[in-house]
């Protein structure tokens, strides 16, 4: 029997928790419709309530509203029609295309299996189907896996493929750009998942999901600077993706905006497992604060100053990126940038039905919000941060 569906305006606002009222009214907006889209509650034609009604819901001002509203239009998952209001936005599409999920690194990175997850989880997406590779079982070994899956996804004429491109081999530019030939040359297009496959600031010629890494560095490094912390590094693997160049960029921003003139060197690229590049950085610097790459990185940076007799916040505090399932659950809980691994999914696989469903239309980056969630590692309250990201809502 068809479901019977919700009046229009009918979206009911959630019970107030003490989470929620830590967090900032711009992302319980934001959360709250983009679950209701993904869960079905709102299904494709539906209208959103307008901004007023929005506002008195949540107690946000218009300005609040219409940047969550403006950002799940953005995403592709709603339009505005003038006199209409917003609408959840439907995907008129044929039934059994299958999709092809190039990630080399799925199993050696954990924010892969999520994004992937959301993709399966995205209710207008669930005729397609998606046809997971084999990943490599090591680094080395990653692009010839990679260009045998492509192999096997032209050969089975995928619809299109999802494209995490490679990061820490040397071999990944060369390796990225012939897979990039190999899926143009078959005319099947593509969806980049988190970053570009060209060093940044360059860009390729094709859809890319994923978040502001340069927000992202930023709102760590300008956290550890309103909390005290004056003499930074960030910390990074050798040969990653390119997103840890922006996520740099955005680093360097926040410092030279908060007038901080660095005599040391800010931004260093090694293993934070390796003992002696840690303590050559530690002697060299002395930092307050370490703003680290990924979750990984601040994992073992954390372990290894444990190790040498730091204190963690109190000598050195340490803020992370990406917000992995064991960041709360290390030595001191890790301070982190969250990303919603689950919205990328949704929101890549809505580009690439677009892409589908119009061929020219223009390239996009599409970017999925970044929050701050703090915990142990960097030594401040949360509740301050939450109200600061209001005000500073209410005044962006």
């Amino acid at each position: 029997m068809a479901r019977p569906r919700k009046p229009a305006g009918k979206l009911a606002a959630p019970a107030e928790s003490e989470d929620a009222i830590r967090t900032s009214k711009y992302r319980r907006v934001y959360e709250h419709l983009l679950a209701s889209i993904q869960s079905g509650e709102m299904r494709p034609g539906d209208r959103l309530p307008s901004e007023a009604e929005l506002g008195k819901m949540f107690e946000a001002s218009r300005i609040t509203v219409a940047k969550a509203v403006h950002d799940l239009q953005r995403m592709g998952l709603v339009t505005r029609r003038p006199g209409a209001g917003t609408h959840v936005l439907g995907e008129q599409k044929p039934i059994g295309r299958t999709f092809g999920l190039l990630i080399p690194e799925l199993g050696l990175t954990e924010i892969f299996e999520p994004i992937c997850n959301g993709m399966m989880r995205a209710q207008f997406a669930k005729p397609d189907a998606l046809l997971w590779g084999n990943s490599a079982a090591s680094v080395e070994d990653s692009a010839k896996a990679a260009e045998q899956m492509v192999e096997s996804f032209i050969e089975k004429t995928v619809a299109g493929v999802f494209f995490a491109p490679l990061e820490l081999t040397s071999e990944k530019d060369s390796a990225n750009r012939r897979i990039a030939r190999m899926l143009d040359r078959a005319q099947i297009p593509f969806v980049l998942l988190d970053r570009c496959y060209m060093p940044y600031p360059q860009r390729s010629a094709h859809d890319l999901v994923g978040v502001d890494n340069r927000r992202a560095g930023f709102i760590a490094a300008a956290h550890l600077l309103e909390h005290g912390a004056r003499r930074l590094v960030f910390v990074g693997e050798e040969r990653a993706a390119n997103t840890v160049d922006a996520r740099i960029t955005g680093f360097l921003e926040a410092l030279r905006e908060r007038g901080v003139r660095s005599d040391w060197e800010p931004a260093w690229r090694g293993s934070a497992a390796d003992e002696k590049f840690v303590r050559r950085m530690i002697d060299a610097v002395r930092p307050e604060g370490i703003v680290c790459a990924n979750d990984l990185t601040a994992a073992r940076l954390m372990q290894i100053l444990i190790g040498m007799g730091i204190q963690i916040p109190a000598e050195v505090r340490i803020v992370g990126m990406d917000d992995v399932r064991y960041a709360s659950l290390l030595p001191v809980p890790l301070t982190t940038v969250h990303q919603d691994c689950a919205g990328i999914g949704v929101v890549a696989m809505a580009t690439m039905l677009q892409r589908l469903e119009q061929p020219k239309m223009p390239i996009r980056d599409v970017l999925v919000p970044v929050r701050l969630v703090v915990r142990g590692s960097c030594g401040a309250h949360s509740k301050a941060i939450a109200n600061q990201e209001d005000r500073d809502l209410e005044h962006g």
